[in-house]
């Protein structure tokens, strides 16, 4: 059955926004350097971003949907994208527009089976907060109800009106979308975009069950059972079904409120710690992780009668992502590379995980990494933030053959860790500007290296890391026999980035001036045969812009 009139366009207003959003970058950042036009490129850049965002977020708002999410997810990236971007989007944490009472008192008394004054002794009709897919309204539940439950105070989340139509759109303008970037090689070359949207599909899928979400809230509650320093609310099980679920009201400071929160007396810092430590466990220990971390589905709950002490508490399990066995043994094999900042270890990691092609050169790769551990390890964000423009530029002109060949891929079993990852990284930076994640992450990666060692405490991870050694040393002579045995026979080769970008500078350059030697004399010829032959001169001056053309395309590219 075709969709109703008001769904087709919905669906032809968001292909065509970011149809738009790619037409301008193609221009932009693609032919305009192309064409000596970088610097006026570079200039408008800023407001360009920001006129971009505010047509996002104008279009977000009015439509919902998925596109909530994606605004939110953008809104968190303090880290990576441009303020002036981030700014603009972070008001869809809390500007999305109620969906109408009369509408979501129909869903939950047609869910429920009764009326809502027969299910609760109260229920608020103002929402308690809104959002994409559904909105949550504080309610209050009879006393034998309460009893069987555990708690009386309930939040109560119901779908919104439709919203099952609205999100087979939306993934059916991503897919649209997706299948555009298909045949755009830097990108195909390095992610399978339709397999990405179908694990995004099936995700948002499960979300919309919200039975499953109840479910996941129990994990959670069985996981932190045991650390007083987490909280999950408890689940209404007779009050929940697939477009209602009821919650234990668990409401207390967001995380993004950062002034209520150093009110309160708590270190913002050592809520940042508290919640990198928490999601360390989640990934690494139980494989199973919230992987919708926006301020808005976090609470900093005080504790009461013990100053500066907190809870960092749970909502919203509705997006979870679960990490394969082997997944996480890589991801381990990772982090612990991180925290001992080795960088062998780590371009190994990569490599187990699937983030590499298959062309990759590891050897360089591994290069790249080491002089990333030497100069960056152990820097706050503030630190990374403060550094030179001038000086990420020489990092970039060393390694250029690396960023050029941009070695890497995304496979779609990473998409929600990296997504919930490149959140938590933006709410630590906006919890603690200091915050250091090096600091954070040594601790564990510790303890994973003593893990590995058979469980001998750090005496067993010395002798692990003594038998590397000693692996290494007794393989010395044998590789010393080989070097030299390449450099006798004259075979020896250096690898030499720099030198290899200066070669392919020069042909570029030579290149250059021969076609720029063709126009000269197809256009001078054409001048001077007009008198006499002003057809053919015509012809020839036409001609001259083709050598013009791939002349400017050759031009010199920016260091």
């Amino acid at each position: 059955m075709a969709p109703p009139p008001r769904l087709r366009a919905r669906y032809r207003r968001i292909v065509w926004f970011f149809a738009g959003v790619m037409a301008r970058f193609i221009i932009w950042e693609l032919v305009l350097p192309r064409l000596g036009l970088r610097r006026w490129s570079d200039r408008s850049r800023r407001d360009r971003n920001r006129r971009t965002a505010v047509r996002f977020r104008a279009l977000a708002l009015s439509m919902g949907g998925l596109m909530i999410k994606v605004g939110q997810f953008l809104s968190a990236r303090l880290d990576v994208l441009p303020a002036e971007i981030t700014d603009e989007l972070a008001g869809l944490q809390d500007e999305v527009p109620p969906a109408a009472f009369a509408d979501i008192r129909e869903c939950a008394e047609r869910e429920l089976g009764r009326p809502v004054a027969d299910a609760f002794q109260s229920f608020d009709e103002a929402p308690l907060a809104a959002a994409s897919l559904g909105q949550a309204h504080r309610a209050v539940l009879w006393d034998a109800d309460a009893e069987e439950a555990g708690f009386s105070h309930a939040v109560v989340k119901v779908q919104r009106p439709h919203i099952d139509q609205i999100v087979a759109v939306d993934l059916a303008a991503l897919r649209r979308v997706g299948g555009w970037l298909t045949r755009y090689k830097p990108v195909s070359s390095r992610a399978d975009v339709p397999a990405l949207v179908e694990e995004f599909a099936a995700t948002t899928l499960e979300e919309i069950d919200y039975t499953a979400e109840a479910r996941n809230a129990e994990h959670f509650r069985w996981v932190f059972e045991n650390d007083d320093r987490v909280g999950v609310p408890r689940v209404a099980w007779e009050h929940s079904r697939l477009r209602v679920l009821t919650l234990e009201d668990v409401s207390a400071i967001r995380l993004g409120d950062y002034d209520s929160i150093t009110a309160a007396g708590i270190d913002r810092a050592e809520v940042a710690e508290k919640l990198v430590a928490t999601y360390l466990q989640q990934i690494f220990d139980d494989g199973v992780f919230h992987a919708d971390p926006h301020p808005g589905n976090l609470f900093v709950t005080p504790v009461e009668g013990r100053p500066g002490e907190f809870r960092l508490t749970f909502i919203d399990f509705g997006m979870v992502g679960r990490v394969p066995d082997t997944l996480r043994s890589s991801l381990r094999e990772a982090l612990i590379a991180v925290g001992t900042q080795d960088s062998a270890r780590l371009v190994d990691a990569f490599g187990s995980m699937g983030v590499l092609l298959p062309t990759a050169d590891t050897k360089l790769l591994d290069l790249a990494v080491a002089q990333v551990f030497a100069r960056f390890g152990g820097m706050a964000m503030s630190d990374l933030r403060s550094i030179s423009p001038q000086e990420m530029r020489d990092i970039g002109l060393q390694f250029r053959e690396l960023l050029v060949a941009m070695p890497f891929q995304l496979p779609e079993n990473l998409l929600l860790l990296g997504r919930t990852l490149a959140v938590l990284s933006g709410m630590c930076a906006g919890l603690n500007p200091e915050f250091n994640l090096w600091t954070s992450i040594t601790p564990y990666a510790t303890n994973l290296v003593s893990d590995e060692a058979g469980g001998g405490g750090p005496w067993g991870a010395v002798a692990t890391e003594g038998a590397k050694i000693a692996r290494s040393l007794l393989a010395l002579p044998a590789r010393t026999d080989r070097l030299l045995t390449l450099a006798e026979r004259g075979d020896l080769s250096l690898r030499t980035p720099m030198l290899d970008q200066r070669v392919r500078e020069l042909d570029r350059s030579v290149q250059r001036i021969a076609m720029a030697i063709v126009f000269t004399a197809l256009l001078v010829a054409g001048a001077l045969l007009s008198p006499a032959e002003p057809t053919f001169a015509k012809v020839l001056m036409g001609v001259s812009v083709l050598p013009l053309i791939g002349a400017l395309r050759r031009g010199p590219r920016r260091r």
